[in-house]
């Protein structure tokens, strides 16, 4: 495991307690949490358009082959 550091103004900090506090989870948690759905997201989504592209275009791929 990987231990990251930080720097967040007083009032993103305390923004950051407050949403934690909400969840009933502790503000690290609530980072870990967050950053995973966002590393994750991206790759989905790209995943979601290419597959998308590919079966929209499949018969032109088809024939240009």
């Amino acid at each position: 495991m990987v231990t990251v550091t930080v720097t967040l103004s007083e009032d993103r900090f305390q923004k950051l307690q407050d949403l934690a506090k909400q969840f009933n989870i502790p503000v690290e948690q609530l980072l870990r949490v967050s950053f995973e759905e966002l590393a994750m997201r991206p790759q989905e989504d790209f995943q979601k358009a290419l597959d998308y592209v590919l079966e929209t275009y499949k018969e032109l791929y088809k024939r240009l082959a």
